[in-house]
Parts: structure tokens; C-alpha cells; sequence
């Protein structure tokens, strides 16, 4: 009690200084209130001291470190805090291209997560350059490139590089964290635009890894090496660079994005902030892995087609075999799916070289995982193409290469072995962080079951009847409804205790104020009062408090109504409804102004009883000692 006192003398000393120095001529400066206070003060404003305020500077992940306050440090004359502003002030006044950003900001964090996504994109992009190539269906078969949707691709490759050109533009404009500064604290961001653009372009994990990512080396590779091979027939030397090109860009793209989802990870300790975010992220890479493999599957098949056509003609003792199609570069994307024949046609004899013998699924030849496949590569529709092949992969993917039935060909023992191996992995990693999320989801709920099952048996042990274990149910749905499952208070207490102090304070001081006692009273008592409040939750038809029971606590009422029946003489009830905002428990506040003050409790005038579901902001029994 001697506490409150203190507080209510504090404020009524502090009012009377106030009317003191308002008549003083002299007194015309502005003090923070802290300095108004009697003895040492917790925080002393810094604006209290205008000639002399403190240099500050950046840390990462932490709050702004005072110069001046450094053991052996100098200070020196900054023009940034002679102006009142400090460098990062300087940095946001200046042009759009020329600022230096912060790497903790919301709106790099917006732009990291756009570019991971962008990445995405970029990664299932690629694989769609293996469909260009496809067998012509009319006359011979024939090996062509289908230059409409080369095209297509190309352009689709060149705007996701173009966002990453992007990407690498805004490094040379985001604050690092100086590595000598990890030594010793969590790190000071270099501010300095030579500085990072110098740290960018030494790093080879930096300037040089994003740049090699981003080589057109596709596009230059379809549009003028591959045509050429087709002409040629080298049709083994094409599917090699294909597959060595797409496995030297792809494999480093997928690294690359790897290292930037743990570098946003580090700054701001998550990506996306929810859990279906990752549920999807992880959903996007094994759909990526599956286009992918079918991609493979795809261009695989072609070649396999080849080398049946091959030896098919080496069995002839006359044979007119043209691997390349009239036109080696064909529009065949833009024309109809049941058009036949025309420039995608073949130049071989149709006598020697018959088109059931190396595409017909039931033919001779025996294809071991590409079957399914001959339809694939000799349609014109870009849906199945596409779409097929990912089917295949998914599948194969998924059953760890149970279905798979090769060859005793070594390229296709080895492609089986990788699908196996990469089912393997993905279902380890991928599908193991989803279920991962989905635990973490479903937790709430799984902890919720258990506690309702450990009630059950614990009022069948204790025999309660029925009637009390209805009650309990119902008390525990809708507090599951109301609170999700969970404890706010559990969740702010480990926050810093200024923040926490904040919390409440937005949380509790509009139900405080509508007391008439609290309305006027200082700030400090009030954040006091906030700072002692805890939530609970009353079922439907609950009493709160009994008339004349002790009164331990001042309930203040959040959501819901609550019936207040006052007993009168010769059996008359007076009843009375409080709606949300209200209070009850006012009995405290006159039993601890009384003197001389008396050790029991007052006696509650009401019993208050809950109308519908409430949840209720409850001081508890320390409110006597600041009120």
C-alpha cells in the first residue's frame, strides 16, 4: 500500500511543479518526464539533451549501438548528427537508384521473396527446352526442332534472367554485415556504396555465381548448335550437350536457390512467415523434380527412337535413311495437332524404313522404360507433351522407381538408378519437412484431443456426474473456440518486458479508463494496472461470483454478457446486463481506500452470471497494491 501512495503523491507532486513553473518567468525549457521524477530515473530521454546527443550506429539484428558509450572510443565530429539525422536518414532521402538499402527491411524481404519465387519459375522453365525436339509423324520418322516453341521458351528463359539482372542490380545497393564485426557482438551493416559494391563483386558466391547462373548458353545452344547437328545427324552429340548443358546450368540454379532461402532465413529468421508457405514450397520443388525426370524421360526416348530406326535400316539391304526431317527448324507448334506430313515430314523411304516397326507401343523393338513414351514424342499437342512427362516423373518419383522395367541398355540402367535415388532423397527431405508442416498445423488440435481424452478419464475415475461433466465439455469448446488453444500470456512472456508492458497496455487501457477512479489517474499507475491483467474465458452459464463472496479480483469484460442479480427485500431479484466493456469487482476499490484499512475482503453486492460465451480481462490479486 505504501507503493500506491507513493505513486498517487508522485503525480500530485508532479501537478503542483507543473503550476509552479507555469507562473515562473524563468523556467522556459521542456524537460522529459523522467527528469521530473524523484531519484534516479529508469530512462532519461535523449532528447533532453540537445547539445550533446549521441552518435548512433547500425547493428544487425540488433538495436542501434550509442558511439560515444563504447569503451575507448572517439568521438568524432559527424555532420549526419549535426543535422539531426542520422546516415540511414541520409540514405532514405536520396534517389530510388542511388540509396543503400537495408537488408532487414520489409521492402528487401518483399523483394526476396518475389526473386525465391522468380527462382521457382526459372527452374521449371528449363526442362521445357527437351520438348523443342519431337519426331515427325508424317511419312518416315524424322527428327526436327519445333521453333515456335523454342521460341516461346527463349523468351520465357530471357524475362526470369532479366529479374535476376534485376536481383543483382539491388545487391550492389543492400548494407552487409562486416565479417570483422562478427568477431566480437552480432554484427555491423557497412553502409558504404564502394564497399559493397566491392565486398559483391570479390565474392564468388556473389557477383560471379549470379552471372554464371544467367548465361544464355540454352538459347545460344537451340537456336545455333542444335539446328547444325540435326542437319548433320548427330544425333548422339545432341542429346550429350543437352544433357550436359541443362546439368551444369540447372544443378547450380538449384544451389542457388537453396543459398538464398538460408540467407533470408538468417536475416529475418523465416521466409514466408506461415506454414502453408512452406507446405507449398516444398510441394513447387518435387513438382519441379518431376519435370525434371520427365524432361530426361522425354529426350532419352528420342534418342532410343533413333537407334532403333538405325537398326532397323542396318537389317536392309537398301536403305534411304534421313534422320533429319525437310525442315531441321519447323513450325509444327503453330499449325493444328492432326496436321500430317508437310516441311516436319521425313525424306526416308516408306518402303524400307515403315513407321509401326519404331513407334507402334506393341512393336518388335522393346523400349524398357521409354513405352510409354513413343505416342509423347511424335504428338503435336503441347499439353501432352508437357504434361505427360511430368505425370511420369511424379509417378516414378513417388514409388521410388517401383514400376520402372529397363533395358540392358547402360543409359537407361543409369537413368533408372538416378529416378530411384532422387525418389529416395525427395521423399526423405521434401515429403518429410511437409509432413513436418502439417504436424506443426495440426498440433493445436492433437493437443486439444488429449487434454479432452485425459479429462474424460479423469472424471470416470473421480465418478463425477454427469451433469458436472457436461459442464466441463462445454467449458472446454468454447474455450478452444474462442482461444484457438491458445495462452496469451504464455505467448508475451517471453517478449522484452518494455514490448510486453506495450502489449498489454493497447490490450487492457480502454477497459481500465471506463473505471471513473482510473480515468484520470497518471500513466505510470495505469501501465501498473495493464501490466498485472491475465484473460479467461466463462462458459455459457457460469457463475463468475456469488452475492457475498469474498471479492478477490476486478473483471473486466472483453466479449460477451454477463447478468448481474442483486437480491432485494421480500424475494424482489434486480437483474441487469453488462455488455462488453463493462466491469464488476468495483467493490475493491472502495475497501482499499477505507482507513483504517481492514484485512478481509469485501463481499460481492451481485451474482454475476455469464449469458453467452465471455472472454474477460481479470486482475488478480496483486491489483490491491497499485490501485
Amino acid at each position: 500500500m505504501s507503493s500506491i501512495f507513493q505513486l498517487f503523491r508522485r503525480s500530485t507532486s508532479s501537478d503542483s511543479a507543473d503550476e509552479l513553473e507555469d507562473d515562473n518567468p524563468i523556467s522556459n525549457t521542456t524537460e522529459c518526464y523522467a527528469c521530473t521524477q524523484v531519484g534516479v530515473p529508469v530512462f532519461h530521454s535523449t532528447s533532453c539533451d540537445n547539445a550533446n546527443q549521441p552518435q548512433w550506429e547500425a547493428s544487425a539484428g540488433s538495436s542501434l549501438v550509442p558511439i560515444r558509450d563504447r569503451p575507448g572510443s572517439k568521438i568524432v565530429p559527424n555532420r549526419a548528427a549535426s543535422d539531426g539525422r542520422s546516415r540511414r536518414d541520409l540514405q532514405r532521402n536520396k534517389n530510388f537508384f542511388t540509396r543503400v538499402y537495408d537488408p532487414r527491411s520489409k521492402q528487401v524481404q518483399r523483394w526476396n521473396r518475389f526473386f525465391l519465387l522468380a527462382r521457382g519459375v526459372a527452374l521449371a522453365v528449363d526442362p521445357l527446352f527437351f520438348y523443342t525436339l519431337s519426331i515427325g509423324r508424317g511419312g518416315a520418322p524424322c527428327l526436327y526442332m519445333d521453333g515456335a516453341l523454342a521460341a516461346v521458351v527463349a523468351v520465357m528463359r530471357t524475362i526470369v534472367d532479366a529479374v535476376h539482372l534485376l536481383h543483382m542490380w539491388l545487391q550492389f545497393r543492400v548494407a552487409y554485415v562486416s565479417r570483422e564485426s562478427l568477431v566480437v557482438g552480432c554484427g555491423k551493416l557497412v553502409w558504404d556504396p564502394q564497399s559493397i559494391s566491392s565486398h559483391y563483386v570479390r565474392s564468388l558466391k556473389g557477383f560471379w555465381y549470379d552471372a554464371f547462373v544467367i548465361l544464355p548458353v540454352p538459347q545460344a545452344v537451340f537456336w545455333l548448335v542444335v539446328p547444325r547437328l540435326i542437319r548433320e545427324e548427330r544425333i548422339k552429340e545432341i542429346m550429350t550437350t543437352l544433357l550436359l548443358i541443362f546439368i551444369f546450368q540447372f544443378l547450380p540454379k538449384v544451389y542457388h536457390s537453396i543459398s538464398l532461402m538460408r540467407r533470408m532465413a538468417k536475416v529475418t529468421g523465416y521466409i514466408f512467415g506461415t506454414i502453408w508457405w512452406g507446405f507449398a514450397l516444398n510441394l513447387i520443388a518435387y513438382f519441379i523434380a518431376s519435370h525434371v525426370a520427365g524432361g530426361c524421360w522425354y529426350v532419352l526416348a528420342i534418342q532410343r527412337v533413333v537407334l532403333c530406326l538405325r537398326q532397323q535400316c542396318s537389317r536392309k539391304a537398301v536403305c534411304n535413311l534421313a534422320l533429319s526431317c525437310a525442315d531441321e527448324v519447323c513450325y509444327q507448334f503453330l499449325l493444328p495437332e492432326d496436321t500430317l506430313g508437310g516441311r516436319c515430314a521425313g525424306n526416308s523411304t516408306i518402303g524400307l524404313v515403315r513407321k509401326p516397326l519404331c513407334l507402334d507401343v506393341n512393336g518388335p523393338y522393346h523400349y524398357g522404360i521409354y513405352r510409354w513414351a513413343l505416342p509423347v514424342i511424335s504428338s503435336n499437342s503441347l499439353t501432352v507433351k508437357i504434361l505427360y512427362p511430368i505425370f511420369w516423373g511424379l509417378m516414378s518419383l513417388s514409388t521410388f522407381g517401383n514400376d520402372l522395367e529397363p533395358t540392358s541398355h547402360w543409359v537407361e540402367v543409369m537413368f533408372s538408378i538416378c529416378v530411384v535415388l532422387s525418389g529416395l532423397m525427395l521423399f526423405t527431405l521434401l515429403i518429410g519437412n511437409i509432413q513436418v508442416f502439417l504436424h506443426a498445423v495440426m498440433a493445436k488440435k492433437r493437443k486439444m484431443q488429449l487434454r479432452c481424452r485425459d479429462m474424460e478419464w479423469w472424471m470416470k475415475r473421480r465418478q463425477l456426474p454427469s451433469i458436472l461433466r457436461q459442464r466441463v465439455r462445454h467449458y472446454e469448446r468454447q474455450n478452444w473456440a474462442l482461444m484457438g488453444g491458445e495462452d496469451e500470456m504464455e505467448l508475451i512472456k517471453d517478449l522484452p518486458e518494455g514490448l510486453r508492458r506495450d502489449i498489454k497496455r493497447f490490450l487492457c487501457l480502454q477497459l481500465v479508463r471506463m473505471v471513473p477512479l482510473f480515468h484520470n489517474l497518471d500513466d505510470l499507475i495505469l501501465d501498473n494496472i495493464c501490466d498485472r491483467v491475465k484473460p479467461l474465458v466463462f462458459s455459457k452459464d457460469e457463475k463468475i461470483i456469488r452475492e457475498g463472496d469474498p471479492v478477490q479480483r476486478m473483471v473486466f469484460i472483453v466479449q460477451g454478457r454477463v447478468e448481474s442479480s442483486q437480491n432485494l427485500s421480500k424475494g424482489v431479484v434486480a437483474k441487469s446486463t453488462l455488455d462488453p466493456g463493462g466491469y464488476l469487482g468495483d467493490e475493491l476499490l472502495s475497501w482499499c481506500l477505507r482507513r483504517p484499512f481492514i484485512n478481509r475482503l469485501p463481499a460481492s453486492s451481485a451474482t454475476f452470471t455469464c449469458v453467452e460465451p465471455t472472454e474477460k480481462h481479470l486482475g488478480s490479486m496483486l491489483i490491491i497494491f497499485v490501485m
